[in-house]
């Protein structure tokens, strides 16, 4: 028995008028999802909670089966995690993005949390430089992906307090920063340190060659996720059979390597819409050709396209996914000859209207090639989840569900 978990990041979301009051999944020509929606069981389940932070990181530790009360110490270590790098037990890790503001003092406002998809060679230049200026002692700074880096402060465990807020910049597009800055213990070091990046950062070559090309600049950083290091615990142990994760983003890197699952890295994967979706499909069949019992497959584009408010290109993006990756991989499994299981979901909703993560209900399908499904629905969308009345009320009890069925 071979198992499938597709999961399109940030997928969930709410009706448009652009597509005549339907969610991007309801407007999307989706024929592989909608199959197995049809032939499967297909409803709602809540994969954030109140209380806890509305992020990718809580979601996918719950679509994996990890209570996040139990497992959680914050996202940016789980990222330094996939990025193998050294964090110890007293340092303090935070995701720290190059972002894009506008204006000046009390009037400033966060534009952009990626720098407009800044590249990964620029990206890489300027974290390199924000190290060889502000890193080797108590700070230390590693290029991640693109805008996504990471920032160790040595020993900063105790030096932060326990009240330490940090807003997530995609949290608060188009709104004044003054009303989010870092608060707590380590509050006031964390900040001088974004004002120093951002005196450096104005006249770099990278930032002077962006804005003579007519695209956002990487004029400020920004840390949020903080956390301690991790103690995940292995995925085979709990369930009994091995697995593989094909990701593009470090923080799906970091849950497989925590919990010992293969990760499979493709060339040319961006986390956005322009990724390799061809390359994944292909990652993904290798990994169940070299034995892996159960393939996660994350796509992190939709949820780059609801941050961005892009309603057309996240439609798009879920299109790729059916056309370009589940479709070829559930061909692969269906030629086989052998059962297997297919979950398919989001992690959490990214609605276009929000421009960030929501509680709200995701859609999800659990199929089996051998199994007729008890609630099928007439497709694969919000609406059509919710009419078949199936509700997992614990998105954590999810995948053991779903890796039950022989």
């Amino acid at each position: 028995m071979k198992y499938l978990v597709m999961l399109g990041d940030g997928m969930g979301d709410r009706p448009l008028p652009e597509f005549d009051m339907k969610t991007p999944l309801g407007a999307a020509d989706i024929p592989c999802m909608d199959a197995l929606a049809r032939k499967g069981d297909c409803g709602l389940v809540h994969m954030l909670r109140e209380g806890l932070p509305l992020g990718s990181d809580v979601a996918n530790l719950s679509v994996l089966g990890y209570e996040p009360a139990r497992y959680y110490t914050g996202r940016s270590p789980i990222e330094a995690l996939g990025l193998g790098l050294p964090v110890g037990e007293d340092d303090m890790v935070f995701r720290t993005n190059l972002i894009n503001t506008r204006g000046t003092g009390a009037e400033e406002v966060m534009v952009d949390h990626s720098s407009d998809k800044i590249t990964d060679a620029e990206g890489r230049e300027l974290c390199a430089f924000l190290q060889e200026k502000l890193g080797g002692g108590e700070f230390d700074f590693y290029f991640g992906a693109s805008y996504r880096n990471i920032m160790i402060w040595r020993g900063g465990r105790s030096k932060c307090g326990a009240d330490l807020s940090l807003t997530p910049p995609h949290d608060i597009l188009e709104r004044k920063i003054a009303g989010y800055l870092p608060a707590g213990g380590g509050a006031d070091t964390l900040w001088a340190l974004c004002e120093q990046a951002a005196a450096l950062l104005a006249d770099h070559p990278v930032n002077i060659d962006r804005r003579a090309r007519g695209l956002k600049d990487a004029n400020r950083i920004w840390f949020w996720g903080e956390g301690t290091k991790p103690g995940l615990s292995s995925f085979e142990a709990a369930y009994g059979i091995s697995g593989a994760m094909v990701t593009a983003v470090p923080l799906l890197a970091g849950i497989a390597r925590g919990t010992g699952m293969k990760l499979y890295e493709v060339e040319g994967a961006t986390g956005d819409i322009h990724t390799n979706f061809e390359g994944k499909a292909e990652a993904a069949v290798t990994a169940f050709r070299e034995g892996a019992d159960m393939v996660f497959i994350h796509v992190e584009a939709p949820d780059e396209c609801g941050h961005d408010g892009n309603a057309g290109e996240k439609k798009l993006s879920i299109e790729y996914i059916d056309r370009r990756i589940l479709t070829p991989v559930t061909e692969y499994l269906a030629g086989t000859g052998e059962p297997y299981g297919v979950l398919l979901l989001p992690d959490h909703a990214t609605p276009i209207c929000e421009r960030t993560h929501t509680l709200d209900a995701i859609p999800f399908v659990r199929y089996y090639s051998h199994k007729a499904g008890t609630h099928p629905a007439a497709g694969y969308s919000e609406a059509a989840a919710a009419a078949t009345g199936l509700v997992e009320e614990k998105g954590t009890e999810l995948m053991a569900k779903f890796l039950s069925v022989k």
